[in-house]
């Protein structure tokens, strides 16, 4: 993953020399450069820091991104302006026709603290384009009466988020936004868990099941119908129990065959697990168990194992609820 970020970073240097001249690219190896590291309080591998007008004390954080393009698009929006103003109704269309997916802001007015929000969401969200309008005429088209965010895939509007003043913020914005980059539920495996992390919601619901079992389909229509509700609070996470490359989340799980399906909730900050107390999966006993654990009254499901003491000394490492989110993720 350095090696990638690092060709990335690389490449976008090399695109914007002529074109923003005044930026500049550098990289650090904190294994040499102690005081550094412990100066800007490294912790993760790679992390890039932006510093603005020569000022060191303070450098913003450039979170989640991972290609040239979007490193490029990142600076654009923190040194320039963050989204597209639109005039007309050809032009948005452009932009919500251009990608798979569009954020488009409908405002009476560009001067409010809504606007503001949205302009943020925008700097932090560069692999999406960003557009927003106070055109009449736009709004109108749209259907639009009120200051709204509006969410398109693949040309059409997939979601409406009222914006009112004081009531979202930048990171709500940018978890509700995020998880249209993923399906509704998201199906586990090696290619979907790096873009499951890139998303900024700590709260992930599991559903372990065989998908080939005949109550599959009826189960997880359920389970989609639960995601709708619960869109950018909880990630809808689908495990394949036949999937024997996936036998390492059912350890930290402690998901048995005779368990299935199951369904659990996982705080990544705390690595609190939750489980489901109803075993039918159904959309009210989902709503019930993800409204019970948003509102804190959901218990806690299994505490972890202590970490062996040589857990690292083999090439096949042994992993227990307190070292897997690190190791694996």
């Amino acid at each position: 993953a350095s090696q990638n970020l690092s060709k990335e970073f690389a490449e976008a240097a090399r695109l914007l020399k002529r074109e923003a001249p005044r930026i500049q690219f550098g990289k650090i190896d904190v294994t040499d450069q102690h005081d550094l590291r412990k100066e800007f309080n490294i912790q993760e591998f790679p992390t890039v820091k932006f510093f603005v007008d020569g000022i060191r004390e303070d450098p913003i954080d450039c979170k989640g991104v991972r290609q040239a393009s979007a490193f490029i698009t990142w600076l654009k929006r923190r040194t320039g302006p963050s989204t597209v103003l639109i005039n007309s109704t050809d032009q948005a269309e452009a932009i919500i026709n251009a990608d798979d997916l569009a954020v488009i802001g409908f405002f009476k007015e560009l001067h409010n603290d809504s606007v503001e929000v949205f302009r943020e969401t925008a700097k932090d969200v560069p692999e999406l384009p960003f557009g927003m309008t106070r055109s009449e005429d736009v709004c109108a088209y749209y259907g639009i009466q009120k200051n709204t965010l509006v969410v398109f895939k693949k040309g059409k509007p997939v979601h409406n988020e009222v914006l009112e003043d004081g009531r979202q913020n930048k990171l709500d914005l940018m978890r509700l936004i995020k998880t249209f980059t993923l399906d509704l539920v998201t199906e586990y495996n090696l290619e979907t868990s790096v873009k499951i992390f890139d998303v900024p919601v700590d709260n992930h619901i599991l559903l372990f099941i065989p998908t080939n079992s005949e109550t599959f389909n009826a189960t997880y229509e359920s389970y989609k119908s639960a995601a709708v509700e619960f869109r950018g609070k909880i990630m809808f996470i689908l495990v394949n129990t036949n999937e024997t490359r996936n036998g390492r989340i059912f350890e930290y799980f402690r998901i048995r065959e005779v368990d299935v399906p199951a369904v659990r909730i996982l705080n990544l900050t705390s690595q609190a697990k939750y489980k489901m107390p109803a075993d039918e999966v159904t959309v009210g006993n989902l709503r019930r168990f993800c409204q019970s654990y948003l509102e804190g009254k959901a218990k806690l499901h299994l505490s972890s194992e202590e970490i062996p003491e040589d857990w690292d000394k083999v090439p096949v490492k042994v992993l227990v609820g307190k070292n897997f989110n690190r190791v694996v993720f």
